[in-house]
């Protein structure tokens, strides 16, 4: 049986993507320890929160290393969510801070063109137009709607990892793919049917 671990550095959203992969008849462990996550098969990486905050405290846990070592050493498939997506770029402008670096990428704020009508955060359900063919997307439509929450977005000028973009005032980059990285700016534990089906493709791999 897979061994699935959620990562837990005290940015929240843990219970619910444990919840939706027991709904799939997963099993999976929230771990803090790094030792744990050497013997995983899968990593999730959710949170949300503050980008500086996130990275700060795995550094604090001991994590950095052993998730470089889990992901590019190892190659276990990891899949982050939201922020967990975000701290896969070099830098954010939140808190003009150094991520983990497994994409060329930076993450920046929303620069909306009327805040009246696009409101930051982002928050809500969008549509996501899939760029690439991936196991990732298996099963899931074009267009299909997943939840939204943040303020800050994914910005790379490497095409070749863009999975999916979303429509808010402007294009920006809503998933990414990479060998074994996997990131999705949206909420799958929060996206009903969709969502559900999108974890269940990531465990399947």
């Amino acid at each position: 049986m897979l061994n699935v671990a959620i990562v837990d550095y005290g940015m929240g959203n843990l219970h619910s993507v444990q919840k939706k992969l027991k709904h799939l008849n997963t099993n999976s462990e929230i771990v803090s320890d790094p030792k744990k996550l050497l013997d995983a098969d899968r990593i999730i990486l959710p949170g949300v929160g503050h980008f500086q905050k996130a990275m700060e405290n795995l550094s604090a846990l001991n994590l950095l290393d052993t998730l470089n070592e889990c992901v590019l050493t190892k190659e276990i498939p990891i899949l982050g969510i939201c922020i967990g997506m975000q701290l896969m770029a070099k830098y954010s402008e939140e808190g003009n801070t150094e991520g983990l670096g497994w994409f060329d990428a930076e993450v920046v704020k929303f620069q909306v063109s009327n805040c009246l009508t696009f409101k930051v955060p982002h928050t809500g359900w969008n549509q996501i137009h899939k760029k690439k063919e991936s196991v990732l997307m298996k099963n899931l439509p074009d267009q299909a709607e997943f939840y939204f929450v943040h303020a800050y977005h994914f910005k790379s000028e490497d095409e070749t990892v863009v999975l999916n973009t979303t429509d808010y005032d402007y294009e920006f980059i809503s998933a990414v793919e990479k060998n074994n990285i996997f990131g999705v700016q949206y909420h799958p534990e929060k996206s009903h049917d969709v969502g559900e089906q999108l974890l269940k493709n990531f465990i399947d791999l």
